[in-house]
């Protein structure tokens, strides 16, 4: 089974890590003969100066034709970008895992914490109204569908895992929506996993107090973008941290971490969650054509990245070390088999 992938640079630091980790990408499909077709398109800041939108019609017209995205950081059009392509191709499941890496400082070891967000409703549907002078209304959508579909996402990947997934709302304030969501969830993973439930409050604070006891972390859309940031940060840096969009019909794959205009161009920023997103992206393909070769690439693509990390010598200045971008990839590289 071929993919097709569209191929976004983005914006920042996004354009030099992702036109650097094509070495990476060919290495892959070479060593594993994947039959992957990475074609770019054009999307973001850049893309709105040039074309007046951030994601111009051309650029929808190959993506339309793609299997997958695959996209570095965005700028500050970002929203126009991300946001839409996950709502207009039903991406339903955020995954952004928070995982340790060697030698990356942080308070706690061996953070292993996967939040399963939803990824197309709440507040961010984005309908808010001025109803009064002085008075705004966002109005917070959850509906039974979509909370069971991303209760059985966070259920298969416990079945992965620890086979424990923690339910985060706050039904005792929000009643009805938050009751709702809490409802779905216990009527797809109660029995099945070891099952539990925690207010939004009382699980920021447990991140912080003990992220061990967290393993898959399923809630709605909000709450995932605050609480995966946090987790990210927990286990080391958000510019360590991947993330996937998954929907049915397509998928998305990108950094968590935002555009650093700051140290652009000058060959130090961190490609590891672009890289690690990759992977995300090959674990994807296995799933979807259940070939090995997409699985072992997703494997040595990860253990190649923890050797580096392991070793200490190529690490850019973000995670303590002196090294530039290149010497990081090219050290990722020579651990790919």
């Amino acid at each position: 089974m071929s993919f097709t992938v569209a191929l976004i640079q983005g914006d920042g630091i996004g354009p030099e890590i992702v036109s650097k980790s094509k070495i990476i990408l060919a290495k892959l499909n070479e060593i594993y003969s994947l039959p992957i077709n990475y074609v770019e398109v054009e999307a973001g800041d850049r893309a709105l100066a040039k074309y007046g939108e951030a994601l111009p019609k051309e650029s929808l017209k190959i993506i339309d034709k793609t299997d997958m995205i695959l996209k570095g950081p965005v700028g500050e059009s970002a929203a126009d970008v991300v946001v839409k392509l996950r709502l207009m191709y039903d991406m339903y499941a955020n995954l952004r895992p928070a995982k340790s890496l060697p030698n990356v400082e942080s308070k706690y070891s061996n953070v292993d914490i996967l939040v399963v967000r939803e990824n197309t409703e709440d507040l961010y549907k984005g309908f808010e109204y001025i109803v009064a002078d002085g008075v705004a209304v966002g109005m917070k959508i959850i509906t039974w569908k979509a909370s069971v579909r991303i209760a059985q996402v966070a259920l298969n990947e416990a079945l992965k895992r620890r086979k424990k997934v923690t339910c985060v709302h706050k039904s005792n304030v929000m009643r009805v929506t938050d009751g709702l969501f809490a409802e779905a969830c216990r009527s797809v993973l109660k029995g099945k996993v070891d099952y539990s439930e925690m207010y939004v409050d009382a699980a920021a604070a447990n991140l912080v107090r003990n992220p061990n006891m967290f393993d898959v972390i399923v809630t709605e859309n909000v709450y995932g973008d605050i609480l995966s940031d946090e987790a990210g940060q927990i286990a080391g840096s958000l510019g360590i941290s991947p993330s996937a969009n998954i929907g049915d019909k397509k998928s998305l794959f990108e950094p968590v971490h935002g555009a650093a205009f700051d140290i652009a161009g000058k060959n130090v920023a961190n490609p590891t969650a672009f890289l690690l997103s990759v992977a995300m992206m090959l674990d994807r393909m296995y799933d979807l054509s259940k070939e090995d070769r997409y699985a072992k690439a997703a494997d040595a693509l990860r253990n190649a990245i923890y050797k580096v990390y392991e070793e200490k010598k190529h690490l850019t200045p973000d995670v303590g070390g002196n090294s530039t971008t290149d010497e990081l990839v090219n050290a990722i590289s020579h651990y790919l088999s």
